[in-house]
């Protein structure tokens, strides 16, 4: 065997070294024919300057949200406080038409706190304790016009919170 390979050294060398050449050759032929490939991220659509957002769902505190023109839809949910369970996989973007109704949000009256309270027409610190006292004192409000029974709530205030209040248990 020592004597084949003394006599075909040069042979299996040169044919080790024009392999090991055409397979560079060929590797700086397959690359450079690579055209690079851009890759662009969009940005994420930026809402409107101003406005508001209604949340809702499986967060603490569904309700209409300001919106400013550097919130992302992250820091609203934010906002809004998700829950535990909610499943941030699936949520839900309803945009409605420009001329298009939209339900005002409607605010429980056996459940609102102060805050959201004072935020109806007409409904100042006061009117918003005196709210919360009564539910406390007497139990849930069966129906809307059992704000009546509240002292300083006349019709008026009903007509101009009446779209705005619901009762729900």
């Amino acid at each position: 065997m020592s004597s084949f390979l003394e006599k075909y050294w040069l042979i299996i060398a040169a044919v080790l070294v024009v392999s090991l050449i055409t397979g560079i050759v060929f590797l700086i032929v397959r690359l450079s024919q690579l055209q690079p490939i851009e890759i662009s991220l969009q940005d994420s659509p930026v809402l409107a300057s101003s406005g508001e957002i209604y949340v809702g769902g499986a967060v603490a505190r569904p309700g209409i949200y300001p919106v400013k023109g550097d919130d992302t839809l992250s820091s609203i949910i934010e906002s809004a406080g998700v829950a535990a369970n909610a499943d941030l996989e699936k949520i839900k973007i309803y945009v409605p038409l420009k001329d298009q109704l939209v339900q005002p949000q409607k605010v429980n009256i056996n459940r609102a706190e102060a805050w959201l309270l004072r935020a109806l027409p007409n409904i100042g610190e006061g009117k918003a304790t005196a709210i919360i006292d009564y539910r406390n004192k007497n139990g849930p409000f069966r129906n809307i016009d059992d704000l009546l029974k509240i002292e300083g709530f006349g019709s008026s205030i009903m007509e101009k919170i009446r779209g705005y209040v619901c009762v729900e248990d």
